[in-house]
C-alpha cells in the first residue's frame, strides 16, 4: 500500500470556535496549534496546509500557572539601548490582551513560510464577541478534554501570609 499524500482536492476546513475563560495558556495553544496544523485529521500531510479556521473568544481571561503573569517579556526597538520589557499580566490587562495567545500559539508552529500562512486561519478576540457567525463554527470544549486544562483562581494560605494555619511550615 503507498503511502497518502494530500493533495489541494483533498483538503476540508472546518471553522471551529473555542472558548479560552479558565483555560491554562500553554495547554490551549498546544491544542490550537496542533488544530491550524492538521495533525489531527487522519490524512495529514506535513507539507500541506491543511488544519481548521480556529476562532478563540475570551483572550483576556486565560490562566496562567506558577509566576508566569510576572515573568517579563522582551522586545528591542531598533535603537541603541532600546531594550524594553512588559509583563503578560500587564499584557493581559492592557489594550490587546490576545497578542499573549497569538505569540504562544506561534512558538509552538514550525518556523517557516507555511506556519506563517497557517496562522493568518487563527482568529483571536479578547471578549465574547467576533464576527465570524456567517461561517457557522462548531463549538470545541478544550476545557472539558483534560482536568488540567483548566485552573481556578484559589488564594492559599501561603499566599496570604497567615502563620497560624496548620500545615504551614
Amino acid at each position: 500500500m503507498k503511502t497518502f499524500s494530500a493533495t489541494p482536492a483533498d483538503i476540508d476546513k472546518k471553522w471551529i470556535i473555542i472558548d479560552a475563560e479558565g483555560v491554562v495558556l500553554g495547554r490551549l495553544a498546544s491544542v490550537i496549534a496542533m488544530r491550524l496544523r492538521g495533525k489531527h485529521k487522519p490524512s495529514f500531510t506535513p507539507h500541506m496546509d491543511m488544519g481548521d479556521n480556529v476562532i478563540v473568544i475570551n483572550a483576556e481571561k486565560i490562566q496562567l500557572t506558577g509566576n508566569k503573569r510576572e515573568k517579563p517579556n522582551y522586545w528591542h526597538t531598533g535603537t541603541v539601548g532600546g531594550i524594553k520589557s512588559r509583563t503578560t499580566g500587564e499584557i493581559l490587562e492592557g489594550k490587546h490582551p490576545e497578542r499573549v495567545v497569538m505569540q504562544a500559539v506561534k512558538r509552538m508552529l514550525p518556523g517557516n513560510r507555511l506556519s506563517r500562512v497557517q496562522m493568518t486561519h487563527l482568529r483571536v478576540f479578547a471578549g465574547t464577541e467576533h464576527g465570524m457567525e456567517a461561517q457557522k463554527p462548531e463549538v470545541l470544549d478544550v476545557a472539558s478534554m483534560n482536568p488540567k486544562n483548566t485552573r481556578t483562581a484559589s488564594i492559599s494560605s501561603k499566599t496570604t501570609g497567615d502563620s497560624n494555619t496548620p500545615g504551614n511550615v
